[in-house]
């Protein structure tokens, strides 16, 4: 049976509250912790309101139970949950909290809004693996999440969505404020923003990128620091998303460039 491994408060939370959310419950999950303090008390609580059996162990059978995991999710912090019957993950998702931990102190971050066009979304892949985006963030509802077993996404990306790292998460608005804690500067991508060639982007710059067909979302456009747009010349409303998200991240690299000469 398929099992994934997830550590880090937030990542754990999130998933025993999904759990518990399931109207009907397809996977079996298992909490394993040592040394509580008050954030793993928290979690071992909802996770007994939710019927999760809960182990208290030591940190060397911790750390047994993430050794196969990437580096960047091998911090537990003391406590581990373990699912069974879910779809395995493929070695390129990371967990957004585990991914901030020991991201560099310059960074390039891609956050897709209600993108679900596969295309669109191998397209823009592609162009972080070319301009150097260190993360793709995508929601795991009204977005196009399943990026490894998406023959269209995989052929559009030229391969990029095999290596590219990958977060999903249960909410956009909460993952901005997460990337605003750890020091990133939030950039949305909308056409009455500042021009794009007139930003200075920060060290640590995430873009949100918005559907073609509502943009981005209120809730988090109000997590947005600055909204940049591309100046444009056309007759038509807008480019298409995978193209401006192109255009951002190679502007972003040749800052990136020109700064380091």
């Amino acid at each position: 049976m398929p099992e994934n491994i997830y550590t880090g408060f937030h990542a754990v939370e999130e998933r025993v509250r999904r759990f518990a959310e399931a109207s009907k419950q397809e996977e079996s999950l298992a909490l394993f912790y040592a040394k509580p303090g008050p954030r793993i008390k928290k979690i071992i609580s909802l996770a007994k309101e939710a019927g999760i059996p809960v182990e208290l162990c030591d940190e060397r059978a911790l750390d047994t139970m993430v050794r196969g995991l990437p580096q960047e999710a091998r911090d537990h912090r003391g406590i581990v949950l373990r699912a069974r019957g879910e779809a395995e993950r493929p070695q390129n998702y990371v967990q957004l909290d585990q991914w901030l931990s020991v991201c560099p102190e310059s960074a390039t971050v891609i956050l897709l809004d209600s993108v679900t066009d596969p295309h669109n979304v191998g397209a823009i892949l592609r162009s972080c693996d070319q301009f150097a985006a260190q993360l793709l963030i995508v929601p795991e509802r009204r977005g196009a999440s399943d990026i490894q077993d998406n023959g269209i996404i995989a052929r559009a990306s030229a391969g990029a969505s095999a290596y590219i790292p990958v977060a999903i998460v249960p909410n956009l608005a909460r993952a901005a404020e997460q990337l605003k804690a750890a020091g990133f500067w939030i950039y949305g991508a909308d056409a009455g923003g500042s021009p794009l060639q007139e930003c200075a982007f920060a060290a640590k710059t995430c873009f949100v990128m918005g559907s073609e067909g509502s943009g981005i979302s209120r809730l988090l456009a109000q997590k947005c620091d600055t909204m940049v747009s591309i100046p444009t010349c056309g007759r038509i409303d807008s480019l298409n998303v995978s193209v401006a998200a192109g255009i951002i991240l190679y502007e972003r690299h040749r800052q990136r460039i020109a700064q380091a000469r």
